[in-house]
């Protein structure tokens, strides 16, 4: 069993995540731990060093490159085990997640298989706490079910956090796109539906990702994933993302157009209204329940604020991406995927 860890400057995460894995239940003299470095500078590599001179299973891999999909590979390439697991530096795996994995993987004929992943914050502030509250609402990040289900029996699923596979699944699928600095994992669970591969949703089987905590943060990292989004198309051979990662550029479209039209037709002036006010009563309608099962108003104000900021940062992010499409001169290539996936 080879569990594959990207990483960068995570001294504050890396410790709990490893103690989770070192505790997990799995037997130690099974286990292979690959952390891929990109070249931390945070003291992130004395902490590692420190694991690796007690448990000499755990070893860390140079990621010169410095981006996710190339540590991926790394791990892939320099991984010994039959099975491997990719894990994330900010989750704390509950005990049992690993063998659990690994059972539903090799009873039920699964290619891919995952627990569900909980929500917390890195910081116990209010902000904190109302960014979660938007992660785990069906309105902020639509139906995931690793994010809210909780199955008795292995559960077919279009994805899963991370990854549970046998190495042979490469050989068939193909490794990361290392094109792809980010969202590279949509694009692989994209290759995989594709291919005709099971997913499972693990029962039983749960970790504790912990969430940005702090608006600015928690914009830059909406928008990035925003323009990706859309900028993974230029370099993708299929429909990288689904057509529910595309809602909030669509939400943010309309919203841009309706408001310039509003400038020489003032009948877009009502439609934009509408739009807004739609919007916004479906946000209040949200955080009233959860400003009711909190008992605290503050929610609200915040949630919605919440997931308007996540809502707006993907859908303008995921906007910039069209016009970097453009200056890449890729759009028809973009345009032409969607249309396969449509026809397909």
């Amino acid at each position: 069993m080879s569990i594959i860890i990207p990483c960068r400057n995570e001294v504050l995460c890396i410790s709990a995540c490893l103690t989770s894995i070192l505790e997990n239940g799995y037997p130690l003299d099974c286990l292979e731990v690959l952390i891929i470095d990109g070249m931390s500078d945070d003291g992130t590599r004395d902490l590692l060093r420190e694991y690796s001179a007690r448990h000499p299973f755990i070893r860390v891999v140079d990621n010169v490159a410095k981006v996710t999909p190339y540590a991926l590979n790394m791990g892939i390439r320099e991984a010994k085990g039959a099975v491997l697991m990719r894990m994330d530096a900010h989750t704390v795996f509950e005990r049992g997640y690993i063998a659990r994995c690994v059972e539903v993987l090799l009873k039920y004929g699964a290619d891919d298989v995952g627990g569900t992943l909980r929500i917390v914050p890195r910081a116990d502030t209010f902000v904190g706490r109302a960014i979660v509250k938007a992660l785990t609402n069906k309105f902020g990040v639509g139906n995931l079910r690793y994010r809210f289900a909780r199955p008795e029996r292995p559960e077919p699923v279009d994805t899963v956090a991370f990854f549970c596979v046998k190495r042979e699944l490469f050989q068939r699928i193909g490794l990361f796109n290392e094109k792809l600095a980010r969202i590279q994992d949509m694009e692989f669970k994209r290759r995989l539906a594709r291919s005709g591969c099971k997913i499972l949703l693990v029962p039983g089987a749960f970790a504790d990702y912990q969430a940005r905590s702090d608006l600015r943060s928690f914009w830059l990292h909406n928008w990035s994933d925003g323009v990706w989004t859309v900028l993974a198309f230029a370099d993708s051979d299929l429909m990288p993302v689904r057509w529910r990662h595309l809602v909030p550029a669509a939400f943010a479209a309309a919203l841009v157009t309706t408001l310039i039209m509003s400038l020489t037709l003032p009948a877009f002036a009502w439609l934009f209204a509408v739009v807004v006010g739609v919007y916004l009563i479906a946000a209040l309608t949200v955080s009233t329940r959860i400003a009711i099962a909190e008992k605290n108003p503050a929610y609200l104000v915040a949630v919605p604020a919440v997931i308007a900021t996540m809502h707006l940062a993907r859908g303008i992010g995921s906007l910039w991406g069209v016009v970097v499409l453009f200056s890449r001169r890729r759009f028809g290539h973009a345009v032409r995927l969607a249309l396969r996936e449509v026809w397909s």
